[in-house]
């Protein structure tokens, strides 16, 4: 058992940054800048670096850097202006991701959020399926840190960077923070940084050794909290900043079908991974919308609102299979899809996820 925290205030967080995002999603879109020292932003007497690539890293170019400094850096530097369109664009395909392990995401930019997913029994394995199933999705790579809580999985994302992951289990956390330089800690800046190394603080070691009120007198309001994060201390929730209001799964088929008894076998499946996902979100909806997209491309919806709130599969099919019924198909089809909406997410607005269970406490973090 730790000293400075109670197993009773686990959670399992994971904090997933994008690498690169701006940089990455550029060389994506345009492979022949992949493998070369890429800068989004502006190059000339007044411009700035949004993002750079690790091609550019390499030579010291770092985001919020003058242009000109970034091009004496490295002169063979390619500028190319940002699209933030392009990039809400994929980050909201990432986002759907993630929805679709734990409706408790808290969104910090467009490449990074926290994910509370305290009901899995391996946060670890959750944080390395979603960065596979990214990869997949979008063709970007992302990292993650897994841990007790946001401080810590923050600082754990930035270790095994890019395209990597790194754990924090609750055993090990007194001991990481510990021999941590203190400027790592987030929440310290370079002034912040300076004045600890003057009064002997070099290490999260050294920092514990001090006071609360040493700490308060000498860094103000900082000082409690620089004295609870080095404990592994800090209990800010993950906060959702939209709750889901439906929730879908549509499949692209190989070939183009027409005949309604494969198409029922199709929706079958997809029936299934929905269920999937709306037990995993504690997700349940009266609204049942079947989704049709045609040979041709033309998209047609299809819904039917009950009393009851439903989340099993068989009870979805069959209220699917009432709606794909319901008139002639006017093409072969090349996609299905179904959602569910009017969901029971009501109360999930200020909902804090349930604390670690006492079943998973044997197993793996």
């Amino acid at each position: 058992m730790l000293e400075d925290f109670s197993i009773k205030a686990q959670r399992k967080i994971i904090h997933i940054d994008m690498d690169a995002f701006f940089a990455s999603v550029e060389q994506l879109d345009h492979p022949q800048w992949r493998g070369l020292a890429l800068a989004v932003g502006g190059g000339a007497s007044r411009g700035v670096v949004s993002a750079a690539s690790y091609e550019a890293r390499k030579y010291g170019v770092r985001s919020a850097m003058s242009g000109i400094i970034a091009k004496k850096l490295c002169p063979h530097l390619i500028f190319t202006k940002p699209r933030f369109e392009r990039y809400k664009e994929i980050s909201d395909q990432i986002r759907d991701i993630f929805l679709e392990y734990t409706p408790l995401v808290e969104p910090l930019s467009l490449d990074e959020a926290f994910l509370d997913v305290s009901d899995y029994s391996s946060a670890t394995l959750i944080a390395k399926e979603i960065r596979t199933k990214i990869k997949s999705k979008t063709g970007l790579t992302a990292s993650a840190g897994i841990s007790i809580n946001k401080f810590l999985s923050k600082i754990a994302s930035d270790w095994n960077k890019p395209d990597g992951q790194k754990t924090l289990p609750p055993e090990n956390v007194i001991e990481f923070l510990e021999s941590l330089d203190v400027k790592k800690f987030h929440g310290i800046g370079n002034k912040t940084k300076l004045k600890m190394y003057q009064l002997g603080i070099y290490t999260g070691k050294d920092l514990k050794e001090q006071t609360e009120g040493f700490l308060s007198k000498n860094f103000g309001k900082g000082g409690k909290y620089y004295y609870q994060v080095v404990r592994g201390i800090h209990n800010s929730p993950v906060k959702p900043q939209r709750i889901p209001k439906s929730m879908g799964v549509e499949c692209t088929f190989e070939k183009n079908l027409s005949s309604e008894l494969f198409l029922v076998e199709k929706l079958k499946n997809i029936a299934e991974n929905l269920e999937m996902r709306l037990l995993k979100n504690k997700l349940a909806g009266r609204t049942i919308t079947l989704k049709i997209k045609y040979s041709d491309f033309k998209q047609q919806t299809r819904s039917k609102t009950g009393n009851l709130y439903l989340s099993n599969k068989d009870l979805i099919l069959e209220q699917v299979k009432v709606l794909l019924y319901q008139e002639k198909l006017s093409n072969s089809v090349r996609l299905m899809g179904i959602s569910i909406s009017n969901l029971n997410t009501v109360k999930k607005e200020n909902e804090v996820k349930p604390l670690i269970k006492k079943s998973q406490l044997s197993l793996p973090f």
